[in-house]
């Protein structure tokens, strides 16, 4: 079942004084407020989501021997782990710095763009590379990866079209 997602209409809807929620007239910035705090929260999402991918890749490229020995000590694996915890890491940060900058009532609207459109590719990068790691086995539902890979492309599609401006750029 799929949810509602259809258009609502309030043509001359009035709203009793005691039913509001926020001050009046401050409608449409609370609500560009949520979506800075969505777009922090879907990039905190997005990190430990591909962490946990990374995790995974991690421990199975020791486990999985190939060769008479664990893939992880081939160089292309190594390769791969070392770029997927540098891009952890640089969205870990920026995620940090936005939800420092949201905690502290500072303007946050870039810099939650930011976090959330890198952390959402990141996870996606990573995920993606997590099921390389696993071959045959990362498409399969008895290994995580399989899951981490179906949330990342969640992760970036969800929420990319709010707030986004008519000339396409974010605000």
């Amino acid at each position: 079942m799929h949810p509602d997602t259809r258009g609502l209409n309030f043509v001359d809807c009035r709203v009793p004084e005691g039913n509001l929620i926020g001050t009046r007239g401050e409608g449409f910035s609370q609500f560009l407020d949520c979506l800075d705090g969505g777009r922090v929260a879907m990039a905190g999402l997005a990190v430990g989501t591909a962490q946990g991918a990374f995790e995974e890749a991690l421990r199975y490229a020791r486990e999985r021997v190939q060769f008479g020995r664990p893939i992880g000590k081939f160089q292309g694996i190594q390769f791969k782990l070392a770029d997927m915890a540098t891009e952890i890491e640089l969205a870990r940060n920026l995620t940090y710095k936005a939800a420092a900058m949201r905690d502290a009532g500072l303007p946050h609207s870039m810099e939650a763009s930011m976090a959330k459109l890198f952390a959402s590719e990141m996870c996606n990068r990573t995920a993606s590379q997590a099921v390389q790691i696993f071959g045959g086995y990362g498409f399969m539902d008895e290994y995580p990866v399989s899951r981490f890979f179906r949330d990342a492309k969640i992760l970036e599609i969800g929420g990319r079209h709010l707030g986004d401006t008519e000339d396409g750029h974010i605000p």
